[in-house]
C-alpha cells in the first residue's frame, strides 16, 4: 500500500500584508536624462529595454517630451500633490477689494461715456428749431 508521508503539503500563502507602494517621483533631470536615453535608441526593442529597466510606460515618455519642447522645464518637476494652500485672510481680502475695485472702475467710465452721449444728444437738440405748436 502506499505510504500518505510520500505526499507533498500545500504551500499556503504568505498571510504578511505587502507594503504600499509608493508613487515615484522623478526630478527634471532624471526626466531629461531618461529622454536623452530614449532619442538615442535606434535599435528595435531598445526603447522598450529602457522603458522596462526605468519600469515607465510609453506615456510617461510622451508627456516628458512635449513638456520638453514646450521649454516648461519646470512642469518636469514633480508636482505637490492635493489642495492647494489658502492664502492668508489679508491676501483673501486684498485680492477681493482689487477685483471689485476693477469692476467699478468699469461701470465708472461706461457711466461716463453715457453721460457725455446724453450731452451730446441735448446739444443737438437744443440747436434744432422747436417744432410749432398750432397756436402759432
Amino acid at each position: 500500500m502506499a505510504s500518505h508521508k510520500n505526499k507533498t503539503k500545500k504551500q499556503l500563502p504568505n498571510p504578511e500584508i505587502e507594503p504600499k507602494a509608493n508613487r515615484r517621483h522623478f526630478s527634471a533631470a532624471e526626466k531629461l536624462r531618461i529622454l536623452q536615453e530614449a532619442d538615442e535608441c535606434t535599435e528595435p526593442g531598445q526603447v522598450g529595454a529602457l522603458l522596462r529597466r526605468e519600469g515607465l510606460y510609453s506615456s510617461h515618455l510622451s508627456n516628458w517630451r512635449q513638456l520638453r519642447d514646450d521649454g516648461q522645464l519646470q512642469a518636469l518637476t514633480p508636482r505637490q500633490r492635493g489642495p492647494k494652500p489658502t492664502l492668508d485672510p489679508q491676501a483673501q481680502e486684498l485680492a477681493r477689494l482689487k477685483k471689485e475695485n476693477a469692476r467699478l472702475q468699469a461701470r465708472l467710465a461706461q457711466a461716463e461715456m453715457i453721460i457725455d452721449v446724453q450731452k451730446k444728444v441735448a446739444q443737438l437738440l437744443g440747436e434744432l428749431p422747436k417744432p410749432k405748436t398750432q397756436d402759432e
